[in-house]
């Protein structure tokens, strides 16, 4: 009997709608415990693949033969021997992801956030195996991406299917933690690429200031995207106003955690203007916008829909990383015990200058891996 096969996009509705799902990860452990597939319904089991060469006797115990069960390895190969054997053991329900961990970080899993004023519609794109959110704004027929993944494929066919022409691609902040499809987005759909004028001070390439002051308009409407210079992940970081209602923090808050300041090296310089924008310039601002940001770190921030988002009047209620009064120890908080930095981080940075150019299976490789782009308490 031919082993079955599971997408990463059905085991993405599977995670979003909350589904009870049991997977096993036949990686490596250190591999495994560096970055896996989460959810709150997930149930994960960790067993190498070369502990089962020999046969499945040590995990088989663990499952019952009628459930599902889906088996995960780094690129779907090992996953598949491994699910042979098991169906060769009587379980009846058995799959193996097709593409393994590598093709569950590439998938972006699209959710309407809301209807915006005018007639246009915002959407979060989530990449749950990354843990990366972009944003698709669209109105009368055109549309600007925030925070473009380097799969453009997805936005285009999104926009194609949305009837719209991606008119503006922006990024938040130079990205060290995966490589922007922006600008190579906005190239091919004949648009603008927008980007912080002061994280574009060694990029190779030309672009469209992102500044405080400057509104880009999308459609005929009134849905705008107004800049709001917040400077502390980077020294150019620029938040989002959308409609007057959603706050997009690029890599500056997130719904449990807080951006870290050291991704080019800078920590010490940068600690300041993060506590400024954090502590002063958010505060400034409406407790009812609906912060959208970047990236979310833990399963629990997904929300309905597999959704990420908060009130900024909530996050000052709960994030913990906004509410450490004393400057000293928030500058400890977010220069002391960092958590590692992401995979090839200045590869990537590179890369998104235009400094070198990987070819698609590089970028792969560098993107391998878990976002690191937060401080936790």
């Amino acid at each position: 009997m031919a082993v079955k096969h599971i997408t990463t996009k059905e085991i993405a509705r599977k995670v979003v709608t909350n589904e009870e799902t049991t997977i096993l990860d036949v990686r490596n452990t250190d591999e495994f415990d560096d970055w896996k597939i989460e959810g709150g319904s997930v149930h994960v089991i960790n067993e190498p693949y070369f502990n089962l060469l020999d046969g499945i006797e040590d995990v088989e115990h663990k499952l019952d033969k009628d459930q599902e069960i889906i088996v995960v390895c780094a690129k779907g190969g090992s996953s598949q021997m491994v699910a042979e054997m098991f169906d060769e053991a009587g379980f009846t329900d058995v799959y193996s992801l097709e593409g393994g961990m590598k093709a569950w970080s590439e998938h972006l899993e699209p959710t309407k956030i809301a209807d915006l004023n005018g007639g246009g519609s915002l959407y979060q794109f989530v990449r749950l195996g990354k843990g990366c959110l972009s944003y698709f704004i669209e109105s009368d027929g055109e549309a600007a991406i925030v925070d473009a993944n380097r799969m453009i494929d997805v936005y285009e066919k999104f926009a194609e299917e949305k009837g719209v022409t991606i008119k503006h691609t922006i990024d938040t902040h130079l990205h060290a933690d995966h490589i922007s499809g922006g600008r190579n987005l906005a190239e091919k759909a004949g648009g603008t690429y927008h980007l912080p004028e002061k994280d574009a001070t060694e990029v190779t390439y030309e672009y469209s200031s992102l500044e405080e002051g400057n509104d880009i308009t999308v459609g005929n409407t009134t849905v705008k995207v107004q800049p709001l210079y917040s400077p502390g992940h980077t020294i150019g970081s620029t938040s989002l106003i959308i409609d007057d209602q959603y706050l997009l923090t690029g890599d500056i808050l997130f719904v449990e955690s807080i951006g870290r300041p050291d991704l080019a090296g800078k920590a010490e310089d940068w600690v300041g203007d993060l506590r400024n924008t954090l502590y002063s310039r958010y505060k400034e601002l409406s407790d009812d916008l609906i912060v959208l940001p970047a990236h979310f770190s833990f399963s629990s921030e997904l929300g309905e829909g597999g959704q990420v988002s908060a009130r900024l009047g909530e996050l000052y209620e709960k994030n913990k990383g906004l509410q450490v009064e004393d400057e000293e120890k928030f500058r400890s908080m977010v220069t002391d015990n960092l958590p590692p930095q992401p995979n090839a981080y200045e590869e990537i940075r590179k890369t998104n200058m235009g400094k070198v150019t990987p070819d698609d299976e590089e970028q792969r490789e560098m993107e391998i891996g878990p976002n690191r782009c937060a401080v936790h308490e």
